[in-house]
């Protein structure tokens, strides 16, 4: 049974000649034929294949590996598993969101199938870009009910630009709301939109329930799967992937050559270089250079020995004496390899082109710990070490960049987004650092004319059409423009939801998170996809409100704070440790007000009516790290330390500051 959507793939493919799979990126006649003493090589090859996993945050991807591993036998049958066994990393499992691209294998028979697992948030897009270049075919996982978001089409853009191979799957199937037809033909019209060659756009379709472990090929098979009705596993998907990705095209006789993509560390042999090796063998204890760039990024070659060789079988890496061209593996015996660099067997072989991201969009500062309470919770570092954590930081990351400032203990780090930052800022705290950052600010680029340009981003928003006027009005007044409605009544689901599209400045996405969570009560997703440069909008509001100051170090009592209550919004209760300059709560107003949340009630011995009432406050906003940096204004700071996190002004006396928001904010917000 062919369904709908597989009838419109069909009619537009009617009349053209079948094509040979091949691998899109290299031409098979620019390979060197195999020799006799390379047969061996061309074999292992030919029974690999390397692919990746694509999709928007929380459309089922690391769930879907779990399930790959698991069914191709990776586990022993006694073996306990977590969940999510792909998000390895503490904050990737409370969040429950792909940070770094990760990489595992399967084996089906005598094939090998290498897989990486990409995260989906746009603010990681840089771990997306330098893994593409390490496979030869991608799993494109497409929510049946939401169907491609921004950051589908972000990575789908990057694969086919590399000539991958993709494999559509349709997970969560089982949903009420799910409109199989409606998103496979939205998932079409995306690739031809990303102008797809004929071959890819000539996609094969896997339909899957990812939770329950199970996927067909048939669109007249899934309602029979989801009531039960008939069995299925995996297996369909596997055979898919053996069909259609090809094998990765080797020059067996050629020296070794390898492009570093990942890194990771080994207490045993030091610094581990992962990559896809792209032509050539190499083994353990060879002689091989690595190309780099210095400071200045010029050319640099360097030579050591590979003390250590490994490749992926399943969640581990074991040890191997010999690499050969097309697998993934990890190179050790060098303490200063790079993602980008190139390991060449030989003089002769070239270096090949280094990882190329886009440019970050935001920039923030980062501070030594200036505070009257500095040392106290964790260890107050240096400028020196502060500035080494972020180098290091810097060469694993690719989407992140480093810059001194005028001031010799602040540094400026350029990134994505607020919560690519947020991530490296708990990373920071767990490790026991304390230290300062400031508010996200844009980066600018001049025009042609001189005329000033600023970042544009389409942010896609999907929720109760009920919220969409105040959704609406709350991006206009941000200079959004709204650039398509769709209702999902349109569709057939009569779900009560409706979908936006806007372009807006990044200036005017910034804090716009919580504010829209609100306004749509927890029910709206919210994503974005940069767009590019566009002239700068004009001033845009950040925030409203003022600030409530503590004017005086000491703890905080709930008979002062109780006092403030109607003076706005506090973040904490009685007991807490504060010091002149640090915020305790937001203003009603617009203006800072400078208080006293020490103060004490008087004790005499008159005995008042009122004090056998019990009065307490009535509620305190807590502040988290992404709240408070979509809270802060350009002359406040975020006091970082492991045990808390706390606001402050970057003056701290109060007669050294003003109060009112047109003198201490610089006209134009962050421009």
């Amino acid at each position: 049974m062919v369904g709908k959507a597989e009838q419109r793939i069909l009619s537009r493919f009617q009349g053209r000649s079948p094509q040979k799979q091949e691998n899109p990126r290299q031409d098979p006649s620019s390979a060197t034929a195999p020799t006799k003493d390379h047969s061996t090589s061309m074999q292992q090859a030919d029974k690999l294949r390397n692919i990746c996993i694509i999709a928007h945050v929380d459309h089922g991807k690391t769930t879907l590996v779990d399930f790959l591993l698991k069914q191709a036998g990776t586990f022993q049958s006694h073996q306990k598993v977590e969940e999510r066994v792909m998000d390895s990393g503490d904050l990737e499992r409370e969040r429950g969101i792909t940070i770094l691209a990760k990489n595992t294998s399967v084996r089906l028979g005598e094939t090998k199938i290498n897989i990486v697992d990409t995260p989906g948030h746009a603010d990681f897009g840089g771990e997306v870009e330098r893994i593409m270049g390490m496979v030869d075919g991608a799993l494109l996982l497409v929510d049946a009910a939401e169907g491609p978001l921004p950051q589908t089409r972000f990575v789908l853009q990057k694969a086919l630009k590399q000539g991958l191979q993709v494999i559509l799957v349709i997970n969560k199937v089982d949903r009420p709301d799910a409109r199989i037809d409606d998103v496979v033909n939205s998932a079409f019209d995306l690739f031809v939109d990303l102008e797809a060659s004929e071959q890819q756009a000539d996609f094969p379709i896997v339909y899957a329930c990812a939770r329950q472990g199970w996927c067909t090929l048939e669109r007249g098979d899934v309602d029979a799967l989801i009531a039960g009705e008939k069995k299925s596993t995996l297996q369909p998907l596997f055979d898919t992937i053996l069909k259609h990705i090809p094998a990765p095209k080797v020059n067996a006789g050629a020296d070794f050559q390898m492009l570093v993509s990942n890194l990771s560390y080994s207490d045993y042999v030091g610094r581990l270089g992962i990559g896809r090796i792209m032509a050539g063998t190499v083994k353990k204890n060879q002689r091989v250079q690595k190309r780099t760039v210095d400071a200045a990024g010029n050319p640099k070659t360097e030579s050591f020995t590979v003390s250590q060789l490994y490749t992926y079988e399943g969640l581990k890496q074991s040890e191997v004496d010999v690499l050969s061209a097309g697998d993934i593996g990890v190179v050790a015996g060098n303490e200063t390899v790079e993602i980008g660099d190139t390991i060449a067997g030989t003089d002769s072989v070239e270096s090949l082109p280094r990882i190329v991201v886009e440019k970050p969009t935001l920039g923030m500062i980062f501070s030594v710990n200036t505070s009257p309470l500095a040392g106290k919770e964790g260890e107050a570092i240096q400028s020196r070490k502060l500035r080494d954590r972020l180098l290091r930081e810097v060469r694993t990351n690719v989407a992140l960049r480093f810059e001194e400032t005028a001031q010799a203990d602040q540094f400026r780090v350029l990134g994505r987004g607020e919560l690519q930052f947020a991530i490296l800022i708990e990373q920071m705290r767990r490790e026991g650092f304390e230290f300062m950052v400031g508010k996200p600010t844009v980066l600018y680029q001049r025009g042609e004319g001189g005329e000033l340009m600023e970042p544009m981003e389409r942010a896609v928003l999907d929720m109760p059409e009920t919220a969409t006027g105040d959704v609406t009005g709350m991006f206009q007044g941000r200079k959004g423009i709204m650039t398509k409605y769709e209702s999902a009544t349109a569709h057939g689901s009569g779900s009560g939801r409706v979908r936006l599209e806007f372009d807006i400045p990044t200036r005017g996405l910034l804090g716009m998170r919580s504010k829209y969570l609100t306004l749509t009560r927890g029910a709206g997703l919210f994503s974005t996809q940069l767009l590019g440069y566009g002239p700068h909008k004009g001033d845009i509001p950040h925030r409203t409100s003022g600030s409530l100051i503590s004017d005086r170090a000491g703890d905080t009592v709930e008979y002062a704070l109780l006092a403030l209550e109607d003076r706005g919004i506090l973040f904490f209760g009685p007991g807490i440790p504060v010091y002149e300059g640090m915020i305790i709560g937001e203003h009603s107003k617009d203006n800072d007000l400078n208080v006293n949340p020490c103060k004490e009630k008087k004790l005499t011995n008159i005995r008042a009516a009122s004090a056998e009432f019990l009065v307490t406050l009535s509620g305190i906003r807590k502040m988290s790290l992404e709240q408070c940096l979509e809270w802060i204004d350009e002359d406040e700071w975020i006091e970082v330390t492991p045990e808390s996190i706390r606001l402050r002004k970057k003056v701290l006396p109060q007669n050294l500051r003003s109060v009112k928001r047109e003198e201490r904010i610089r006209p134009g917000g962050d421009v």
